[in-house]
């Protein structure tokens, strides 16, 4: 029976081709719309590290007090005192304190000049943490970082610039004019949004290519290449800086537990309590403790362009849709002869439904189809909209075309409802009387 109706309403798609054509460039265009938007939204909201989003934390210390936070919030980043004394203490499984660094990478071959690469200084429990997949090697070691070694692991990407793809585990890396030891090289790896250093990136970057070990970056006096904000004068030299309140350090702890996490924020309490205690801050503990999908929201992660353009394009469907509806009521209308016939030879009003539900579905399928054509369109203008490191993210992929067809299909077949169910209506006595 639905084969039946479906043929019926192929047929009735070219019974009235204005009509037709009509209610599938309002669905199409309504349905294009909302799709190029949300791939934008789908992007910019995604948990980059499902796997892990749930044990991994973003601490905050509040080290500049009411007069200087944001609305009692504390500051988005550590200063380096914080920093240590909890890398120090080791309350959490896993830890790590990192920042950005502008590095110059010199090439063996004297043809090459020397690159500049999207490089971080952190610890090592780093690549555990991250679920950093490599495809050559590991990251250094806690020794390695305790020492102050000089190593490093690069991207997959580098590796190929500089060693055609070769293992090179082992081998040296000239590094601003320093030696080091290549311990591992990481597969394709570029999580969006960057989760671990929002603050400097707005959660949108090229993939990073060099990592040194914190400790290492802290003795070349390596100034971070992220931002630096200070409530105060810092003083003069790195020392002093290193001292002084300026907040240009992430911070991140695994707890796998709630009771971890519940303990980690009973120490971060109390720290800033000793803190207090101890005459640095003039202030009751101000802390927080965020996992990562938090931290996005805390970051404002998700550009508000993109969520006003798909509020916007979902107004834009419904208006679409209301024109559908009086589409499809002009067109079943039109057919109420034919209804009352089909009524006086015995179809029931459910047969009514089921027939007029399935041709609008075909219809919909239909707009669903141009829509594809339309959002694939989109897609490359939304560069003209947003932030190329962002737009590059919308693609359309095999669920996008699946939800853009059901998104199509459905919302037809719920414009369908008031149409059909006058068209359910018809009596047949007086449609053969009249006739």
């Amino acid at each position: 029976m639905f084969a039946y109706y479906f043929q019926l309403g192929v047929r009735s798609l070219r019974r009235n081709p204005v009509l037709t054509a009509l209610m599938i460039m309002a669905i199409g265009f309504g349905v294009a719309a909302s799709m190029t938007t949300y791939s934008v939204f789908r992007a910019t909201s995604n948990n980059p590290i499902p796997q892990r989003s749930s044990v991994l934390f973003a601490p905050q210390i509040d080290n500049w007090g009411p007069e200087d936070n944001d609305k009692g919030e504390p500051p988005s980043a550590m200063t380096y005192t914080d920093a240590m004394a909890l890398m120090r203490a080791h309350k959490a499984q896993r830890q790590t304190a990192l920042y950005p660094i502008a590095i110059s990478v010199v090439p063996d071959d004297a043809n090459m000049l020397p690159i500049m690469e999207n490089s971080y200084a952190w610890y090592g429990d780093a690549f555990s943490m991250f679920d950093v997949p490599f495809l050559y090697g590991s990251g250094w070691t806690s020794a390695e970082d305790d020492a102050h070694a000089a190593v490093t692991v690069i991207s997959r990407a580098l590796n190929e610039k500089l060693f055609h793809g070769a293992n090179s585990v082992g081998r040296a890396l000239n590094i601003d004019g320093h030696s080091y030891r290549i311990t591992g090289v990481i597969d394709t790896w570029n999580p969006q949004p960057l989760f671990f250093d929002p603050v400097n990136t707005s959660g949108f970057d090229d993939p990073t290519q060099v990592f040194i070990p914190f400790t290492r970056a802290i003795d070349l006096k390596l100034p971070t290449a992220g931002n630096n904000n200070c409530n105060k004068d810092a003083g003069d030299g790195y020392e002093a800086w290193l001292r002084s309140e300026c907040i240009w350090i992430q911070y991140w702890a695994e707890l796998p537990q709630s009771t971890a996490v519940a303990s980690y924020k009973d120490f971060l309490a109390g720290y800033a309590a000793e803190q207090q205690r101890a005459g640095r801050f003039r202030w009751a503990p101000n802390v927080r403790l965020n996992d990562v999908m938090k931290w996005m929201d805390v970051q404002k992660v998700v550009p508000p362009e993109s969520k006003i353009s798909l509020l916007v394009s979902l107004g834009f469907l419904l208006i679409c849709l209301v024109n559908t509806v009086g589409l499809l009521l002009a067109k079943f209308m039109k057919r109420s002869s034919e209804i009352g016939v089909r009524r006086a030879l015995g179809a029931s009003r459910r047969e009514i439904y089921a027939q007029f539900l399935i041709e609008s579905a075909t219809v919909g399928l239909a707009g669903g189809l141009l829509g594809l054509i339309l959002t694939g369109v989109g897609m490359l203008g939304i560069g003209l909209v947003f932030e190329p490191q962002i737009a590059r993210l919308a693609h359309l992929d095999v669920k996008l075309i699946a939800l853009t067809l059901l998104v199509a299909i459905m919302a037809t077949v719920m414009a369908a409802f008031y149409p059909t169910w006058r068209a359910a209506q018809v009596q047949p006595a007086w449609q053969l009387k009249s006739n």
